[in-house]
């Protein structure tokens, strides 16, 4: 009786693995659990076991009339939902391509920007978009009396913490923790009380550099600029320096890309000048370098920063920085 038991039993499992459609299993399930069913012929010869037996092989053939009866059953859901999506999907219909999503194009330009740096040997440097006063200020050779705050028209977390106006205190992070040489840029995200208009954002992106070691000039700096615009906007741009003040650097300059939707003539972007200012740059300032820790005597570098949304508006011909957050899929999916 034990191996008719076990018979069954490896005949069931390898009917399980043939059942393949719902009437599949209805004869499978007639074959096995109906009235004159394997298992039923089990039971019927139950009466020829022994009277001590019975119990014991009674059990066992409940057992396995128990586990073939789950079996079943798990199959036949199974087999429903497979038979609930055919039904639902036309086969023979070609398929859908899946929408493919598009790089914002302020991350292409900083990507870019990250790209040209990398080549000239720059790391890129991350650091805190809230930051203390001490980082985005004071460091940075503007004490809380200097009047140069008032530039950075500022958005205040407390007295002690801001929303970063610039993303210079990565240098200062950067100067603090390693010794020169030193050239790394710093992209993200600033924040300031600006009124927004063409070319104005309270919420806008930065990318600024920084070079420091022995020997480093005035003219590097300017070298640097230059390629980097030649890579980034065609060898036909043109860079302007313009003399200015900035107390974390001395001396200062501010620098210009010629205006790419008027070439120059003047233009609303431009503001009629027929130049787009892009940020600023100079020489380290002596006072920061000893705020780091640096011998000014032994040491120099320089700055820059550049404006990365006012880049993709010269690169991709944008008129209105708005249009960069106004999430419309309509403008976003032109790159």
């Amino acid at each position: 009786m034990l191996e008719q038991i076990a018979e069954i039993k490896n005949l069931f499992n390898k009917s399980l693995q043939e059942i393949k459609t719902l009437p599949d299993l209805e004869t499978e399930k007639i074959r096995f659990l109906g009235r004159k069913g394997l298992i039923a012929t089990l039971f019927e010869t139950l009466g020829d076991v022994p009277q001590d037996s019975r119990p014991v092989i009674g059990q066992q053939i409940n057992a396995l009339k128990k586990e073939i009866e789950i079996h079943f059953s798990e199959l036949k859901n199974k087999l429903n939902l497979l038979t609930a999506g055919l039904q639902s999907v036309d086969i023979t219909l070609p398929g859908r391509a899946l929408p493919v999503g598009k790089r914002h194009p302020l991350h292409q330009v900083a990507d870019q920007i990250k790209a040209i740096f990398s080549s000239m040997g720059f790391e890129i440097a991350d650091g805190p978009e809230v930051e203390t006063d001490y980082y985005n200020f004071e460091a940075l050779n503007m004490p809380r009396t200097h009047p140069a705050r008032d530039m950075q028209d500022t958005l205040y977390i407390s007295d002690n913490l801001v929303l970063r106006t610039h993303t210079s205190p990565v240098q200062i992070r950067v100067m603090e923790s390693r010794k020169p040489p030193i050239r790394i840029i710093a992209p993200g995200r600033v924040f300031r009380r600006d009124t927004p208009d063409a070319s104005h954002s309270p919420f806008f992106h930065q990318s600024e550099g920084l070079v420091v070691g022995e020997d480093v000039t005035f003219a590097d700096l300017k070298g640097v600029i230059e390629s980097f615009a030649a890579q980034m906007l065609g060898r036909e741009i043109k860079v302007r320096f313009r003399p200015s003040f900035f107390p974390f650097t001395e001396p200062s300059v501010e620098y210009d890309f010629n205006c790419v939707f008027c070439k120059g003539k003047g233009c609303r972007v431009c503001k009629n000048t027929g130049w787009l200012e892009i940020s600023g740059a100079g020489m380290v300032h002596p006072n920061v370098l000893k705020n780091v820790g640096y011998d000014p005597g032994k040491i120099s570098g320089y700055a820059f920063g550049m404006g990365i949304d006012r880049l993709a508006m010269l690169k991709f011909n944008i008129n209105d920085i708005r249009i960069l957050f106004e999430n419309d899929l309509r403008f976003i999916n032109q790159f």
